[in-house]
């Protein structure tokens, strides 16, 4: 994913986890499309990982829209994948729609929504 000496691994070493998601209630999810989770994406401890963030998804062609939380109503976008970087704290962030996946994600994490996965902040910590 990306390979900088400051911030992170190379590919090979970064974990994740891939999900699929049913429909639920009026949350489509996207039954083509796993939700990823890129464990240690970016080194927690290695400085501005807001900036390594948004140098990362723009060399994979992911274009920097903002720098902020995540709602904390449940939401989804229907035409477009979302991919977050978690640049501080940590976070339980609900995927799936109302009674969905709960996730938990920590500094240097990222996540890659397909479009329609519902998501929702449920708690988080220290200036996520």
């Amino acid at each position: 994913m990306f390979n900088d000496s400051k911030h992170g691994f190379d590919a090979a070493q970064t974990e994740y986890e891939a999900f699929m998601l049913e429909p639920h209630d009026w949350v489509p999810n996207n039954h083509k499309l796993p939700v990823v989770i890129y464990r240690r994406a970016l080194l927690p401890d290695s400085g501005d990982l807001a900036a390594a963030f948004e140098i990362l998804f723009e060399r994979n062609d992911w274009p920097p829209q903002w720098r902020d939380g995540i709602f904390d109503y449940h939401h989804f976008h229907a035409t477009a994948h979302e991919v977050l970087g978690v640049a501080d704290g940590s976070a339980q962030v609900i995927v799936g729609g109302p009674g969905g996946r709960v996730v938990t994600v920590s500094a240097g994490d990222a996540l890659l929504l397909p479009a329609g996965t519902g998501h929702c902040l449920q708690s988080f910590a220290r200036h996520f």
